[in-house]
């Protein structure tokens, strides 16, 4: 197995906002066409906007499209999405979760800081995966009640999965709700991997994973990513740590099967973790950001680095869902100042002390799970590597206005695939600028065939790709 893993716990490029208006000339613009040019009144009977998404690995793109609806005219937008593995599924409903935890249960940034931990760490604080056993209770009744989904999580449609598929998510959801932090070790896990990558030049790991961010990550535009938050990454799995606490219990949602051959030549099931050990969970949220201010240097370093950009989008995101306005951060200076201009005294102190200790311990979480109402958006999961299938289902002919591949699935990209494509749609296709396990003439060598394979499938270029630079190769497609 390479560095890259067998599974996508995270995308390989930033977000994107798949409705925003699309720029040709502005290299920086997310990537779209204008809803204007959609004609989705082609799609009879119906105005939604038409999303497919094949193999992005999470919810990035999803959720920067919802979190950025409110800026657009009103419409609705219907996500389909294809993975290859029932545990990307998995975690997917758990982080819609979270997004929609109710104030009354979850602030603002608690939420932030635990979709952070859940999404990049191989180890979480203890009362992280509390959470995750709480919740896959709740996980396990919707994939086994539709009505209970739709009383609990009304923006997702799961009615397309295999009734195998739904019995292997429940089972998943009962692993997680599994309290025995003994079943899965993260670490030892995460430290075969490497041995297992690395082989000879394990114990000098540290001039590799020094190369590696200096010759490639950084080379290819990802220098805001701190050095040392990468290297200490690679080395113990965990990429965030945006409070100061005990990161040390095993994150289930990062544990996955995989067959594997032993010494008698059988195949024999293994859990472990499988997933990227090379590249990182700080593209998706952690290079790019609306506000500039993150990028600010001094003596030519960067005074932010990817967790604190990430941070700053996932809260972004979560505010802008729950309450359809920007986010703006706070004015930290002013707080300071603030905060200076009161004084208090140990009489003051005391007399808090006491009045916490005579204050009742509130559990916000075993209040009841409302989630936050979220309009005009459904989220349909579709079988497993079904992309192939699309063609051979009347419902979806035509119908999808953006579609989205990940870098591993481009091959699906096809001229038979084509005939789910609107009449006017956008093709949006990963490239392989952040994989630091492949060589620069590599990198162009994919961008020369994704392109070839968009034409064959009847797509033009939309903006020249550039495989040093751009994340995404992007296409339009006119029938």
């Amino acid at each position: 197995m390479d560095g890259f893993g067998s599974i996508t716990w995270w995308g390989f490029s930033p977000a994107l906002d798949l409705c925003q208006q699309h720029l040709p000339t502005n290299k920086n613009a997310d990537v779209s066409v204008s809803l204007q040019d959609l004609q989705v009144e082609e799609n009879p009977g119906s105005g939604d906007l038409n999303i497919l998404l094949i193999g992005a690995g999470d919810l990035r793109h999803v959720l920067k499209t919802i979190a950025h609806s409110y800026r657009r005219p009103k419409q609705k937008i219907n996500f389909y999405i294809i993975e290859q593995s029932l545990e990307l599924y998995a975690r997917q409903l758990l982080f819609l979760m979270i997004v929609l935890e109710p104030q009354d249960r979850m602030g603002l940034q608690e939420k932030t800081e635990l979709f952070m931990e859940l999404y990049g760490n191989t180890l979480v604080r203890q009362q992280s995966c509390e959470y995750i056993e709480k919740m896959a209770g709740e996980l396990i009744k919707m994939v086994t009640d539709f009505d209970y989904l739709e009383k609990m999580l009304p923006i997702v449609d799961m009615s397309s999965l295999k009734f195998k598929e739904r019995d292997f998510l429940e089972g998943i959801f009962k692993f997680w709700r599994n309290p025995d932090v003994q079943i899965y070790d993260a670490a030892k896990c995460w430290e075969l991997r490497l041995r297992q990558h690395l082989g000879v030049r394990y114990d000098s790991r540290k001039g590799v994973f020094d190369w590696d961010y200096n010759m490639k990550l950084a080379e290819r535009g990802a220098k805001v990513i701190n050095k040392h938050e990468y290297s200490n990454w690679r080395d113990s799995g965990i990429a965030f740590e945006p409070r100061e606490a005990t990161y040390n219990t095993p994150n289930k949602t990062m544990a996955s099967g995989r067959l594997l051959t032993n010494r008698e030549g059988d195949k024999v099931p293994r859990r472990g973790y499988w997933g990227d050990i090379v590249v990182g969970p700080f593209l998706a949220h952690g290079i790019e950001a609306e506000d500039e201010s993150l990028f600010k240097k001094q003596n030519g370093v960067y005074t932010k680095m990817a967790t604190d950009i990430t941070q700053y989008n996932i809260l972004s995101m979560i505010h802008e869902i729950a309450t359809k306005t920007k986010y703006v951060s706070p004015d930290t200076q002013s707080e300071v100042k603030q905060e200076k201009l009161t004084e208090i005294t140990e009489e003051d102190e005391e007399q808090n002390v006491q009045l916490e200790d005579t204050l009742p311990v509130d559990k916000p979480l075993s209040r009841k799970y409302v989630p936050l109402h979220v309009e005009d958006v459904r989220i349909h999961f579709l079988p497993l590597n079904s992309a192939a299938d699309l063609v051979k289902k009347s419902k979806f002919k035509e119908l999808f206005n953006v579609v989205f591949f990940a870098n591993s699935m481009v091959h699906h990209l096809t001229s038979d695939l084509s005939s789910v494509f609107a009449s006017k749609a956008t093709v949006i296709l990963e490239t392989v600028k952040f994989m630091v396990d492949l060589q620069a003439d590599k990198l162009k060598e994919f961008v020369d065939k994704i392109t070839d394979m968009a034409k064959g499938a009847g797509c033009e270029v939309l903006d020249p790709c550039d495989p040093q630079s751009d994340a995404v190769a992007k296409f339009s497609f006119t029938r």
